[in-house]
């Protein structure tokens, strides 16, 4: 337990017996000042031992400290790691030489550990059945004696997913709905809504629902808001995670934001239309280009049997000249 810890406790239990030297002779007021001094004591001693738990966030590594310098006067000793009753890590020393170290999902401590005195666990991760175990440490000696060194609480948390806030709005004079989800965080957080951000929802307005998930002990938490607004007004989800001290908040602007996406919704619109036109000339240009292309092409095979004409009118008529040449002249006689 921390030193302010303690002077909180001390000062609590001198209060106490001043207050009962005090009232003693008394006998209704005694009573309800003491129930209030009981009270407050519990709860002190409540935010003592929250203060002692170490915070694991869910899938990173933790250290669960513990440090102990007078087992540098040691020699032969071993040492044991504990949630709750289970045995998590054990490890033993002679003449400050490790012999070997036996663990549960590759937890972990110091190399150095008997040099130093930092007898610390290391957890790879954590994971929700963490939540609120005790971790202990225990020294075994040659004596076979076994005290407990160091008793840790360790705590769990989860970041939630932004929360996502839907508006379903209703017709004049009707209630709308606002419905509000978020997921996988731990432990289960604090649902608030606001409205205008400063006023808060009518009782019974609001309906939470947090389920943990089978699989993973993680909460998906819904809730819902019905009531009467104007479409101007502004609505705020907030989930609160307290043991991350994290806040996160979603909000419905009314009119601005069915206004924010009429102008996306029209933006959209004009886009498409420019697309189709920049496509439809771009067709009309191809269409145009392969016109041309095939006239040139036409053309072109045009003059090439014209060409190929000419060729074999010319062969033919060269060689009906040579034939002609070759054809005997008929000879004269004087018959």
């Amino acid at each position: 337990m921390s030193l302010f810890c303690k002077l909180k406790r001390n000062i609590f239990f001198n209060f106490f017996c001043v207050l009962r030297a005090q009232t003693r002779p008394q006998r209704a007021t005694p009573v309800a000042l003491w129930r209030t001094g009981l009270l407050l004591s519990f709860l002190s001693l409540s935010a003592c031992l929250e203060q002692d738990c170490v915070l694991g966030i869910m899938g990173r590594p933790v250290s669960v400290p513990c440090f102990y310098p007078e087992i540098l006067t040691y020699g032969n000793f071993s040492i044991e790691w504990r949630r709750n009753d289970e045995l998590v890590l054990r490890t033993e020393w002679e003449e400050d030489v490790n012999m070997g170290v036996w663990s549960m999902n590759s937890a972990k401590i110091s190399t150095d550990a008997a040099l130093t005195g930092n007898l610390s666990l290391e957890l790879p991760t954590v994971d929700p059945t963490d939540d609120k175990m005790y971790y202990r440490l225990f020294l075994i000696s040659v004596e076979n004696q076994s005290a407990p060194l160091c008793t840790v609480c360790l705590r769990i948390a989860a970041s939630f997913s932004s929360p996502l806030l839907q508006r379903q709005e209703a017709a004049p004079g009707d209630e709308t709905a606002f419905l509000c989800h978020s997921s996988g965080g731990f432990p289960e957080p604090a649902v608030h809504w606001l409205i205008n951000d400063t006023e808060e929802p009518p009782e019974g307005s609001v309906r939470t629902l947090a389920a943990s998930l089978p699989d993973s002990h993680l909460y998906n938490v819904t809730s819902h808001l019905t009531l009467n607004v104007s479409k101007d007004s502004r609505v705020s989800c907030i989930i609160e995670n307290q043991s991350m001290n994290q806040t996160l908040t979603s909000t419905s602007y009314g009119v601005q934001s069915n206004t924010v996406v009429g102008r996306a919704s029209q933006a959209m619109w004009i886009f498409s239309t420019g697309l189709c036109v920049v496509v439809g000339i771009m067709v009309m240009v191809g269409v145009a280009y392969q016109i041309h292309l095939d006239r040139i092409s036409k053309r072109r095979k045009d003059e090439y049997h014209d060409q190929r004409s000419n060729r074999g009118y010319r062969r033919r008529h060269l060689y009906d000249k040579e034939a002609e040449a070759m054809k005997p002249q008929p000879k004269e006689t004087d018959v």
